[in-house]
């Protein structure tokens, strides 16, 4: 048995309404794939599914698991919905092969994502997606400010039209409205536009401040 040396960003994931997918074996590789995407930018213990539609991964810190979260979600959207828990805290490795692991970090993010669950069934927080909790005594980024911030994030993501959501993409993997536009066969100024009205540029711009907290 062994402890992390300093407490890791643990991440629990799932996809919402998945009994409902015309094909769960489609769902399922979905899911493996936005991983696979999520595995190759270098998480502290890679993104697996657990059990179901469930899955869970380690981070170095807490902006590498919200960009996670980002993508993962944006990946997903709109045919997948996908809700998250982030917790912060020591984590404690039970068995290496399969990999089991234990511990506040853990513990932290099944509350998190518990929540996230409670508050998506009421109507004023029905678009909440992700959630943080740090482990009690543990030192690390302000559960209220990150939180915050996350909500914000959630709501302005689950109100974007499936165009807006290309756009948005394209935006942070650093395409230009004239490539964007170029790609989703529209105007540079219908792009513009779509920038303008749903906010797209500050939500960028709150993304990239997310991504360096540490």
């Amino acid at each position: 048995m062994s402890t992390s040396e300093r407490p890791l960003a643990t991440l629990i994931g799932d996809v919402v309404a998945s009994r409902t997918a015309a094909s769960r074996a489609a769902l399922h590789q979905r899911l493996l794939d936005l991983l696979e995407e999520v595995n190759a930018t270098g998480p502290a213990v890679p993104l697996r599914i657990t059990v179901g539609d469930e899955f869970q991964g380690c981070f170095e810190d807490l902006g590498s698991a919200v960009r996670a979260v980002r993508m993962l979600r944006l990946g997903g959207l709109p045919e997948v919905d996908l809700r998250f828990g982030i917790g912060w805290g020591p984590v404690t490795v039970l068995q290496a092969e399969p990999r089991v692991e234990d511990g506040p970090g853990w513990w932290a993010a099944r509350a998190a994502i518990e929540h996230v669950a409670d508050e998506a069934a009421r109507a004023g927080t029905r678009r909440l997606r992700t959630s943080y909790r740090r482990a009690d005594g543990v030192a690390g980024p302000d559960p209220a400010a990150v939180n915050a911030a996350l909500l914000l994030r959630d709501e302005v993501i689950g109100g974007l039209s499936s165009r807006s959501l290309s756009v948005v993409r394209g935006l942070l993997g650093g395409r230009t409205q004239g490539e964007i536009a170029e790609a989703e066969q529209i105007s540079a100024s219908a792009v513009s536009q779509r920038v303008r009205k749903d906010g797209l540029a500050m939500l960028v711009a709150a993304e990239a401040l997310l991504e360096e907290v540490r």
